[in-house]
């Protein structure tokens, strides 16, 4: 499994971008795709998660509301992140994860997911 995140960059406070991850490397049916981020000096936190088979989707409380997860259904392999509102407390590398099979317990959970993109940088500007 191969995972590609790109979409981050610099925005002022208030503004949005829209993380993209690409996934390959088989087929994600029964898979979970999550986001995570981590600020420097900080650990890895959950931000949002989307079951392909289903399109549940899993919100931290801090993006509640800001942030929507999705999937692309045409292209049945893209993931996205829409981060609206930003703040300069959402400022972090951006990773996306997946993982087969997660129950809801384990979703907000790093330690859970075996396959990780590269991560993008999301810095938010006062």
């Amino acid at each position: 499994v191969q995972l590609q995140a790109c979409g981050g960059g610099l925005v002022q406070a208030g503004g949005s971008l829209r993380l993209s991850c690409a996934a390959s490397g088989r087929t994600f049916s029964t898979y979970v795709m999550g986001w995570f981020r981590q600020a420097p000096g900080k650990e890895r936190e959950f931000v949002s998660a989307i079951r392909w088979s289903g399109g549940s989707t899993y919100y931290a409380d801090s993006v509640k509301g800001r942030f929507t997860i999705s999937r692309d259904n045409a292209k049945n392999t893209v993931v996205y992140l829409q981060m609206n509102s930003l703040k300069p407390e959402d400022t972090a590398v951006y990773y996306c994860a997946a993982d087969n099979m997660l129950v809801v317990s384990s979703i907000r959970n790093a330690l859970e997911y075996d396959y990780w993109g590269q991560g993008t940088l999301v810095t938010v500007s006062s």
